[in-house]
């Protein structure tokens, strides 16, 4: 599943989820500060990670570096505005 994602700036970024856990910890159309955006997305990121390993026996790699992209997109921002869920596409 990709959800897009709004940035403070107004840049967006097209995230991958190796589950569709992520629509348990964010919604289209909402905006979150952008600590709070980072925490849930990490949360069901891991959370999806667990699964493949659980049904291939590894942790997926794509959620691990989504993760890092997001964290790393986060840091310019300081913890300073909002992140707005564009958009969730199966």
């Amino acid at each position: 599943m990709y959800f897009q994602v709004r940035w403070p700036d107004g840049s967006r970024s097209r995230c991958y989820s190796p589950s569709l856990v992520i629509a348990d910890f964010l919604r289209p159309e909402q905006s979150y500060p952008v600590t709070e955006f980072v925490d849930l997305s990490g949360r069901a990121l891991r959370i999806a990670g667990e699964r493949v390993r659980e049904k291939y026996g590894f942790f997926c790699t794509s959620a691990s570096q989504q993760i890092a992209e997001i964290e790393d997109k986060a840091a310019g921002f300081a913890g300073e505005g909002s992140v707005t869920v564009e958009r969730f596409e199966r």
